[in-house]
């Protein structure tokens, strides 16, 4: 694949790219949370990371572009997949991890603005997509895991399971407008064990 091939704000890791992208995406999450996204500009985060403006539009495109792949990044880091021998325990420290993530005003802040953005401009609900296609497979080796463990029906729709924990979260966080609390992670975490194990979420084809 060339490097044109690569969505906006990818490039292969290491050496100058690299350090750009750091340096860039560091700016955007200071800037989110000094300022919030609405006060969110090139200039701004071109000053604050010593990346040039034109650089950051070129690789970037948008400050939609840029919010998302500062989500993409920031969250797949910060919420690792678990694996703690049994479904309800992998599930129990996911909901813990995201929990613990949107904590954090800025990363709040962040997918509120993906997610508007998302409404408007079709390559942020793109990379919005891709964002949430991406955590669904990587997470779904839990599910995955735990039918060859003999823990769920076989056929069960890994990335229902998964989206079904995560569905709470975001319901509360962007429609209800609520703090997300323990409270919300186990009964996020139950209510999805209890679906899984009941074959609720096992494909129709399976």
């Amino acid at each position: 694949m060339s490097t044109a091939q690569h969505p906006p704000g990818r490039a292969r890791p290491g050496g100058r790219t690299a350090r750009t992208r750091t340096a860039v995406l560091g700016a955007v999450f200071d800037e989110l949370g000094d300022k919030g996204f609405a006060a969110l500009t090139m200039e701004g985060v071109a000053q604050r990371s010593g990346v040039h403006q034109a650089t950051i539009y070129r690789r970037w495109r948008s400050m939609e572009g840029l919010v998302c792949a500062l989500l993409t990044e920031r969250s797949a880091a910060a919420i690792p997949v678990p694996d703690t021998g049994t479904l309800c325990g992998d599930l129990r420290t996911l909901a813990r991890g995201i929990g613990a993530f949107y904590e954090d005003a800025r990363n709040r802040a962040m997918i509120e603005a993906v997610v508007s953005a998302a409404a408007r401009d079709p390559r942020a609900e793109e990379v919005l997509r891709e964002f949430f296609d991406d955590r669904l497979d990587v997470a779904g080796v839990m599910v995955r895991r735990a039918v060859d463990r003999g823990e769920l029906p076989p056929g069960t729709d890994a990335e229902a399971v998964v989206g079904a924990l995560g569905a709470p979260f975001y319901y509360r966080m962007l429609l209800v407008r609520r703090p997300v609390d323990l409270e919300l992670v186990e009964s996020a975490t139950h209510a999805t064990y209890t679906a899984a194990k009941a074959g609720a979420y096992v494909r129709s084809d399976a």
